[in-house]
């Protein structure tokens, strides 16, 4: 679900209505997904007045919703684009607050959330599109809690002291938080909103987990985190290498005179885009001879946005006068100091521009992410051409190894781009080289994927480590100190039926050592099982901490912790273990494992429904007679404790016991999502296997942990090699 349909409407001449594919990065990622999963896409046609029925096109069902042309004006060009967009572009225009707005913008997503509830199927996957629709998800889940419902939020979310300036603040929260996943272009935005929630709410925040109550006096698990998008690469490099398209770009460069450098921005024309900014440093390049006009020139293509709000209309009339004033001051007959072009181009015809631009300008002020930066880079197969990149947009979390510039800085501005034109080859060359690398490995297939595998724990785990993961690795490998943390069963060891026969695989193991050897790593195993049983199976090296029982039992450098039990818990504990027992011994293949504070009930060994019955037996048992007992769900076990602790609990405790400066946690189970759960923005979770999971990697079985492992050692003796603080 967007605001505007993956279509374009055309009228023909003879009134029959045509619809065209839309070109933009979304569609892109989008498409594959909706053909294989028989979807449909809701969102407005883009005519006003208009009601028109649902149809098929090119394989997607798509749903019109109408807008009426004074809820084009109320809804989307006022409350969307008037309030909404520079609130969350940190008021780099001062935004408008009227309540007509407001109550335009609630009727139509409500009428988007009614489409939605018509159309989707029992238990379907909806995904909620960007800042015009924020109050659709807790329409959609008071009308249908049965449906899978993500939303993706495409621009900034602001920190709290501007965020609270908007008078229906809470509503528009609340609406986000009727989704299952909630995601963001930075970790930044998702930590602004997760802060915003808790101030305005006071729910619990654990890391990229917000604990929001139910109207049955439960809670569910929300998690709000970044997915950084980005864009076809294969595709745009693709058209680069046509050579009609590399002719053209040399066609570019001779209309321009041949200058020596051709400076390139491509921005819709927004007050956001940093285009006066960049306009005022080159002017004064020219005005202080660092710059001759013979040899450089800077193209601004400015599609045009918006027209029909004043803000925009007023920047538009300052860009075109700065245009004028320097053109006339510094252009001459053979050279033009800006070539500026007030329309959109085809995709074709921007490659060209790419190819033929020296050096990319992207100056935002505020952007959520900036896929103009990612499109130079992809179309750049040459490995020349230097990406100057604010860095207050989104891509510049990715893109590191650009030119990264603080657009208000005018001084610091002009250095950069004088920077830039004089950067020698083959420094350009391995910028290029990095750029390139990141962009096709983060491409717009595996932002959809990552979204949706968060969301539904569903799709397919290639074999092997992944290469973002291995980025996220070689990364982590530099921090000072690091704590490996580690699942046992289904992580380290494969699933057996009997527990007592299970062992970590030997390459694992291997790894293990290494690590446990390495000045300042330190290595966790956290499990679910009692201390004495994990440290007969893990058979753990010298110095591994170790945590038993879902952190109630704990093994660190000063010896074995374990809790004492009250006389009331123990109480407890003898009674629930006649319960469960009790239990089992009616079902042959059940069996019981018993812990410091609770037990475990096995049912690995069971078929079918058989063991999904026999928990509910032994939990509805249970909850009949005891009060104050934690239930925790597993993999094929059904876990009961007296005294509450989890592994994000435990987590915390070995990360302040070490001092780590970051965290790798990897894990297979439901249970590990807690320790998921309190991972920071620089830590990385993996989850092993199949499932919904808030861990951000995955891969596919104990082998790929083994291997993962492996590589962690590698990086982590890489990093030690290359680093002069390491003895």
């Amino acid at each position: 679900m967007s605001n505007r349909l993956p279509v374009d409407y055309e009228e023909g001449p003879d009134g029959q209505i045509r619809w065209k594919s839309s070109p933009g990065g979304l569609v892109t990622a989008l498409e594959p997904v909706m053909r294989a999963a028989d979807g449909a896409w809701i969102g407005w046609t883009g005519v006003a007045d208009r009601e028109l029925d649902p149809f098929e096109h090119d394989g997607i069902s798509i749903i019109p919703v109408p807008l009426s042309s004074r809820e084009l004006e109320e809804y989307y060009e006022g409350f969307s684009n008037d309030t909404l967009w520079p609130l969350y572009h940190d008021v780099i225009a001062p935004p408008s607050f009227h309540r007509e707005w407001w109550e335009a913008y609630v009727r139509v997503n409500r009428r988007f959330a009614e489409a939605a509830a018509r159309a989707a199927s029992d238990g379907a996957v909806v995904w909620v599109q960007d800042y015009q629709l924020q109050l659709v998800p807790r329409m959609l889940r008071e009308s249908r809690p049965d449906l899978v419902i993500g939303f993706f939020n495409h621009i900034p979310f602001p920190a709290y002291g501007i965020y609270s300036q908007l008078p229906w603040r809470r509503q528009v929260l609340d609406g986000l938080l009727g989704a299952d996943v909630i995601g963001f272009q930075r970790a930044a935005d998702a930590g602004n909103f997760s802060r915003a929630v808790r101030r305005l709410f006071g729910y619990s925040t654990r890391g990229t987990v917000i604990d929001v109550p139910d109207a049955d006096g439960g809670s569910r698990r929300v998690v709000a985190r970044h997915f950084p998008i980005s864009i076809d690469a294969a595709g745009f490099e693709e058209i680069a290498r046509r050579p009609e398209v590399q002719a053209r770009s040399r066609e570019i460069r001779e209309s321009l005179g041949n200058p020596e450098t051709i400076m390139l921005g491509v921005d819709r024309l927004d007050y956001t885009k940093g285009i006066r900014h960049r306009m005022k440093a080159f002017g004064e390049l020219l005005r202080d001879g660092r710059l001759e006009v013979e040899d450089a020139t800077l193209v601004q293509v400015a599609s045009p946005s918006r027209e029909r709000v004043e803000t925009y209309r007023q920047l538009r009339d300052e860009i075109e006068l700065a245009v004028g004033r320097l053109n006339g001051d510094y252009s001459t007959l053979g050279h033009q100091a800006i070539a500026y072009l007030h329309h959109g181009y085809p995709r074709e015809e921007m490659v060209a521009l790419y190819l033929a631009a020296d050096v990319m300008l992207v100056t935002a002020l505020r952007d959520g992410m900036n896929l103009v930066a990612k499109e130079y880079v992809a179309c750049r197969f040459d490995e020349d051409g230097v990406l100057l990149l604010s860095e207050f947009t989104g891509a510049s979390d990715e893109l590191r190894q650009a030119v990264l510039v603080n657009p208000h800085d005018i001084e610091g501005l002009k250095d950069a781009m004088v920077e830039a034109i004089r950067m020698p080859r083959r420094e350009r060359a391995r910028r290029m080289r990095a750029l390139r690398k990141r962009v096709r490995d983060n491409d717009v297939a595996n932002w959809s994927r990552s979204f949706l595998e968060t969301l539904t724990g569903a799709g397919i785990i290639a074999p092997g480590v992944p290469d973002p993961l291995m980025a996220a690795i070689t990364r982590l490998a530099a921090t000072e100190r690091l704590l490996v943390a580690l699942d046992f069963d289904g992580t380290l060891a494969p699933i057996v039926e009997r527990p007592e026969d299970a062992r970590a695989t030997e390459r694992a193991r291997a790894a293990i050592e290494r690590l446990a050897g390495v000045d300042d790593t330190r290595v966790a195993i956290v499990s679910g099982r009692a201390l004495d049983s994990l440290g007969e199976v893990a058979s753990p090296p010298t110095g591994t901490l170790l945590s038993g029982s879902h952190g109630v039992e704990l093994k660190l450098d000063t010896g074995p912790i374990q809790i004492d039990l009250r006389d009331t818990e123990l109480e407890k504990l003898d009674r629930l273990t006649e319960i469960v027992e009790g239990v089992a011994d009616s079902t042959p293949g059940a069996f019981i494992e018993r812990k410091p504070a609770g037990l475990a009930l096995h049912t690995r060994r069971l078929k079918g429904p058989e063991g999904s019955a026999l928990q509910q037996d032994a939990r509805d048992q249970v909850a009949a007679e005891l009060l104050g007992i934690t239930v925790r769900t597993g993999k094929a076990v059904l876990e009961f404790a007296v005294r509450a602790s989890d592994k994000g609990e435990s987590l915390t405790r070995l990360r302040q016991h070490v001092g780590a400066t970051a965290v790798i946690y990897v894990g297979d189970d439901v249970t590990d999502e807690d320790a998921f759960a309190t991972l920071d923005a620089g830590d990385v979770g993996v989850k092993v296997g199949q499932g919904k999971s808030i861990a951000t990697y995955r891969v596919r079985s104990p082998e790929d942990v083994a291997e993962l492992l492996e590589q962690l050692a590698d990086a982590r003796d890489a990093a030690r090699q290359g680093d002069a603080r390491w003895p």
